[in-house]
């Protein structure tokens, strides 16, 4: 199955980055080629330059990039325990902002084969509870600020199930450093659940809450008590250290 997936996913990487540059080239070509001619030519010396472009160079590069990427993954996840926890948790929400948490589904189904279970995938699932615990946070502190607030109700429940971009794109990320508070908080879920240990999830599906049923016979309690260490994290380093006092400010509903 992950043989399949892997060329899948790379074709797709290949393509979007493709594409830009067929956009670019297109723009440049159009001051140059005789618009009497420019239906015809233009489109063919762009998908020539951009199709020989992207085979001898882009596919390669990124296929460099690809694999040092996914094995950066692999050797810290191997490492285990607290360190690789911290570290995964960290920085996999920065890897959901650019769409790139899909290039880890080929190491869980691989797990998942090898051994019944991914325990990646609940470590993982840390980052979200970070981030649930940044906005819960900024929920307390900017309660007068009633346009964050509307933003907050409307994400934060989703957030609960797994679903972190609407908290990224709405909530966090706008405002700069609860993004990576959520961050850290979803490093020390991490670092829990590192230490803990042998808790995996037997199917690949969403984070947060929804994930408790994928859990392994016998750690559901485990996960419920690190997926709570991963929100008291977040709440903790926002509320105390990154709040910003714009957002804090009292403002009218709109």
């Amino acid at each position: 199955m992950d043989s399949l997936l892997l060329p899948a996913k790379a074709a797709a990487r290949d393509v979007i980055f493709a594409v830009w540059v067929l956009a670019f080239v297109e723009k440049k070509l159009h001051k140059v080629v005789a618009n009497s001619v420019d239906i015809i030519v233009m489109p063919t010396l762009a998908l020539l330059a951009v199709g020989l472009f992207t085979v001898f160079i882009v596919m390669p590069v990124a296929g460099v990039v690809f694999g040092a990427f996914v094995g950066s993954i692999t050797w810290i996840s191997h490492v285990g325990g607290v360190f690789s926890g911290f570290i995964l948790g960290l920085i996999f929400l920065p890897m959901v902002m650019f769409g790139l948490h899909q290039l880890l589904t080929p190491i869980h189904i691989e797990m998942i084969n090898k051994t019944g279970a991914t325990p990646l995938l609940p470590v993982l699932a840390m980052a979200g509870a970070g981030q649930v615990g940044a906005t819960l946070a900024l929920w307390l502190q900017c309660r007068k600020n009633k346009k964050l607030v509307q933003l907050i109700k409307g994400a934060l429940p989703v957030g609960f199930l797994g679903i972190g971009e609407p908290l990224i794109y709405g909530v966090t990320l706008p405002l700069g450093r609860p993004f990576i508070t959520a961050c850290i908080g979803g490093g020390i879920g991490g670092a829990v659940i590192g230490g803990i240990g042998n808790i995996g999830a037997i199917a690949i599906g969403p984070s947060g809450i929804p994930l408790i049923p994928l859990i392994t016979t016998g750690h559901w309690l485990g996960y419920i008590a690190v997926l709570l260490s991963g929100y008291a994290g977040g709440i903790i380093v926002t509320y105390f250290f990154s709040v910003p006092k714009e957002p804090m400010l009292p403002t009218k509903e709109e």
